[in-house]
């Protein structure tokens, strides 16, 4: 449901024509968002982006665990900006949603958008081709989808 949410309420960040924003074959952008990622991510979504256990259910806290980043999740099913989006603002703000509880921060106060694209771009080159250019897939169709509502 939440993913659904992403989805139709994202909004292009970078513009109509934007292919996406990832650079997940620049050497520099990879070294600086490998080394964000293990200082600020790695602690809940895991050291090899396999997240925390039984991340699709609820703890004990009534909060969903950490997904994983790497293929057996969900993060390479969104375009560029959601994921920019979410790890700016925070999923619940994100998605405009009222009752989702989390312990994932929204990252806009203390990363650069440079930094969150990094990042993410660090995310994105683990993945395998194939995967990676499913989600260059979803970003086309949401950059189309976008010339069409203008």
């Amino acid at each position: 449901m939440a993913a659904a949410l992403f989805w139709w309420r994202s909004a292009d960040l970078f513009g109509a024509n934007a292919p996406g924003v990832l650079r997940p074959d620049d050497a520099v952008v990879l070294k600086q968002g490998g080394q964000i990622y293990q200082a600020r991510c790695a602690s809940c979504h895991g050291v090899n982006l396999e997240g925390q256990a039984n991340w699709r259910e609820p703890g004990t806290d009534g909060r969903l665990p950490a997904p994983p980043h790497d293929e057996s999740g969900h993060t390479w099913h969104h375009p560029d900006d959601v994921l920019i989006r979410i790890t700016k603002e925070g999923v619940v703000k994100a998605a405009g949603l009222t009752d989702y509880a989390t312990n994932m921060p929204a990252f806009g106060d203390s990363l650069s958008d440079a930094d969150i694209v990094a990042v993410l771009s660090w995310i994105k080159s683990r993945w395998s081709r194939d995967i990676q250019s499913q989600h260059d897939e979803a970003n086309r169709q949401l950059n189309q989808r976008s010339k069409r509502g203008s």
